[in-house]
């Protein structure tokens, strides 16, 4: 089945046991103080689980557009190094409030996977939770019983509370889960080991691919675990890793979910997709990391959240650089690049998320911005990094924060290209380089300091200032916007100047810059914060 008519049969299926079926929220959070991302299906129902609102209905299924790159639940360093994770993905779900509870679930989940999908169940193995003595909660057993109606006994495993003891954050609704894995090995890997030893061990095979979660409980802000009003049933299940098994793939990146980016990838890099996870070739894993990203930040682009210099905004940019990074450096593609994918992703989405087909223009203009920023000054900040000496087997935290503040280079971005050279980075130093800076903001009136914007490829800049007062044909080279005291003002770079920049103790030049008939003052920056 093509990876549309998946998504749809399992609407399908739960619009027969008398779901409703609702669309997809937005994957930014705007509402939820303790999540800056939808990071699973149930976010957007957290009132409901709580007994705050009342749906219209008991039942819910849904296709969930998640994004997890932040926090608790962060699968960003995983992507593109393995078959199976990702930055933004599709959760398949469906929802009781107050209404069935395991036996249902547990039943329907095995009816839809085995009867109506065909997954052989003897590559099926199930997770359950055993008790936390710190929560006080005893094993699943209630899941066990009705598990063994459907499922060989010794096929039913337990798991400690980081495997089955679901959370949406560190306070809100969670309960005990049980989860389904699927062992897609060849017969001879089987034959070598059994797939129950290797549930929950990260092999890229033997997968979880369905989570039954049964909400119960309320996380209160002191750890403590409360009863909910009522009982729920809260599932998810990878829709990439689904396509991955119905589609007889062993990767999700060989699914026709991601092949159409990766084919569009070869053609503009002209380089070959291998396949090969063994021995993956960085150009592989540029391509899956390109593809993957590309999801995230168009989704949530469109969505409401434009990249930035903070908070969510700030995780969308990291995201997008770090794109812009992989297919320069292992894809060897100069210009942008993102933005010429967007069609094909909105194509591809149209009839699930139609809002991306929408906002197509505007999610473009932002996208290919942001791409044409970092490329400017992508090739110094790589030429920086490779200049740092790191006999030291690290890479200093002043160092580190020079490539963040003079070449938006995100931290994670410089701790990947460490790891690639295999040095560590001073997190600490790093931590406290930032912090310095931030101090020094919040002392200079909250300043807040935009990127550069560079107009030419030519940085060089000559300083005439101890022969002449004036310049009459000066250009300007880059220029960034700086708030103070929530005004705007900009820093600008001319290739030409006669303006001395403080240094020595000695304040910097004040005068006009003329463009045309508009006339601008220069500033002294040390007098600024009496503007």
């Amino acid at each position: 089945m093509k990876s549309s008519e998946i998504r749809q049969q399992f609407l399908d299926f739960f619009e027969s046991k008398q779901h409703k079926i609702v669309p997809s929220a937005p994957i930014v959070n705007k509402d939820d103080p303790t999540l800056m991302f939808i990071n699973a299906g149930m976010n957007q129902f957290k009132d409901y689980f709580l007994g705050n609102k009342t749906p219209d209905n008991p039942r819910i299924s849904d296709t969930q557009k998640c994004l997890r790159v932040s926090g608790k639940q962060n699968d960003l360093e995983e992507v593109g190094i393995d078959s199976y994770h990702h930055t933004m993905f599709e959760m398949l779900g469906n929802w009781s409030f107050g209404d069935y509870f395991k036996k249902e679930a547990i039943a329907w989940a095995w009816e839809l996977l085995i009867d109506v999908f065909k997954i052989d169940k003897a590559n099926v193995y199930v997770t359950v939770f055993e008790g936390d003595k710190s929560d006080g909660l005893e094993a699943d057993m209630e899941a066990v019983e009705f598990w063994k109606e459907w499922i060989e006994e010794d096929k039913i495993l337990y798991f400690d509370r980081k495997d089955n003891f679901w959370e949406m954050g560190e306070t809100g609704p969670c309960g005990p889960c049980t989860e389904i894995h699927v062992d897609i090995r060849s017969e001879a890997e089987k034959a070598k080991v059994p797939g129950k030893d290797l549930v929950n061990m990260d092999h890229p095979q033997v997968i979880e691919i369905w989570n039954l979660v049964f909400i119960e409980f309320n996380r209160k802000a002191d750890g403590s675990l409360e009863n909910l009003p009522k009982k729920n049933i809260d599932t998810g299940m990878g829709f990439e890793r689904l396509c991955m098994v119905l589609q007889g793939k062993t990767s999700n990146y060989d699914t026709d979910v991601f092949i159409p980016f990766i084919k569009f990838l070869e053609k503009e890099s002209g380089k070959k997709y291998t396949f090969d996870y063994a021995h993956t070739a960085k150009s592989d894993i540029a391509m899956r990391v390109v593809a993957d990203h590309l999801r995230a930040v168009a989704f949530a682009i469109t969505d409401g959240q434009l990249p930035s210099n903070n908070g969510a905004g700030y995780v969308i940019r990291r995201i997008l650089r770090r794109a812009v990074r992989y297919y320069y450096s292992f894809l060897e593609v100069r210009n942008p690049l993102l933005h010429k994918m967007l069609p094909l992703l909105a194509s591809e989405f149209e009839l699930v998320f139609p809002e991306l087909k929408n906002q197509l223009e505007m999610v473009t203009k932002v996208i290919h911005g942001e791409e044409q920023a970092f490329l400017n000054t992508l090739e110094k900040g790589i030429n920086r990094f490779n200049a740092i000496d790191t006999s030291s087997g690290a890479i200093s935290g002043k160092d580190a924060f020079e490539l963040f503040d003079t070449f938006g280079f995100p931290i994670d971005l410089t701790r990947l290209m460490a790891s690639e050279n295999g040095v560590k980075v001073d997190d600490k130093g790093f931590d406290t380089a930032l912090a310095e800076q931030q101090n020094r903001g919040r002392a200079d009136a909250q300043k807040s300091v935009g990127d550069w914007t560079e107009l030419t490829a030519d940085p060089s800049v000559e300083f005439v200032g101890f022969d002449h007062l004036s310049v009459d044909d000066a250009a300007v080279v880059k220029y960034r916007t700086v708030k103070i005291k929530k005004k705007d003002q900009f820093q600008i770079v001319l290739n030409k100047t006669p303006f001395y920049a403080e240094s020595g103790g000695q304040h910097g030049d004040t005068g006009l810059m003329f463009f045309g008939e508009e006339k601008v003052p220069v500033l002294d920056t040390q007098k600024e914060n009496d503007l």
